[in-house]
């Protein structure tokens, strides 16, 4: 995180202005997508195998509404009383492990099913059927069924079940949509050379998603947060650790594994409101932001 510059104390009062007494819904409970050992090499060779290891961030809804109120669309930074801040590269680095340099995540965007079905049947020798999508979404219990099915037999094999594992991490932990059952099949086309999958800054996208899904929350018409939030929440629990649940896991990467079933020993954590959260940042002081990670 990043301190950009010196800003105002603010009270809290012009971001409840902004987006109102409303609470955006962004609980989704996601289970983590495990793997078959084999390709543990494939995943690594890839840059997907740290995030392949985070378990469940338990979301703390109250704290993610409450640093939406301090984000600003026009600056994509958090205002706070100490300055402003934003998640950065880095910390989508150590938080989930992915990969930050490279070429840039682009490409079309098709909706026609037909040209879906086609990339499907290219790169998996099956496609879903219309029931199994939903727009441009193809639902993550269709790779979830094609991976168990696929024997990893030889070479093509493992490279399909690894790219099925790839677009469930996508609709999951890297790419979530308000769902949580959907990942866009867009992402298919960067994965047709597998040798490649590297090359892509997997990291700047996961960034870029954040800030947009983050911007989006805070219009007035808004009503659910999508988006890596276990991304944000971990950034929140770092910087900020007077806002953090206790954590027994702080020798584990990537560090969003520190807040893994977190729940469990701190459950009235999860009970604390949006009020208190507010509070809490309105007192914040420079001493209560970590300098280090």
């Amino acid at each position: 995180m990043g301190v950009l510059s010196a800003s105002p104390k603010c009270d809290g009062q012009e971001s409840l202005n902004q987006t109102g007494s409303r609470t955006l819904q962004c609980d989704h409970y996601i289970p983590p997508d495990r793997y078959n050992q084999i390709v543990e090499g494939h995943l690594r060779e890839t840059g997907f195998y740290h995030v392949s290891h985070i378990g469940i961030v338990q979301c703390q809804s109250a704290l993610v509404n409450a640093l939406i109120e301090r984000w600003r669309p026009e600056t994509h930074t958090f205002h706070l009383p100490v300055g402003e801040c934003a998640v950065t590269l880095e910390d989508v680095a150590i938080i989930l492990g992915l990969p930050s340099n490279g070429l840039p995540v682009t490409g079309p965007t098709l909706s026609s099913y037909e040209a879906l079905k086609a990339e499907c049947l290219d790169q998996f020798s099956v496609a879903p059927r219309k029931s199994e999508c939903r727009g441009s979404f193809i639902k993550l219990t269709w790779f979830r069924a094609l991976k168990d099915r696929i024997v990893l037999a030889d070479n093509i094999q493992i490279q399909r079940y690894v790219k099925c594992h790839k677009m469930l991490l996508f609709g999951t932990v890297i790419f979530g949509d308000k769902s949580g059952a959907g990942v866009h099949w867009k992402f298919l086309p960067l994965l047709r050379n597998f040798s490649g999958i590297i090359q892509f800054s997997w990291g700047s996208a996961c960034l870029a998603h954040l800030y947009r899904a983050l911007c989006r929350a805070t219009r007035v018409d808004c009503k659910e947060i999508d988006g890596p939030l276990t991304l944000l929440l971990t950034w929140a629990w770092i910087w900020l650790p007077f806002l953090a649940p206790i954590s027994d896991n702080l020798r584990l990467f990537p560090i969003a594994n520190w807040w893994h079933n977190w729940e469990r020993a701190e459950r009235p954590y999860r009970y604390r409101t949006l009020g208190q959260f507010r509070r809490a940042l309105n007192d914040l002081q420079e001493g209560h932001v970590s300098c280090k990670k």
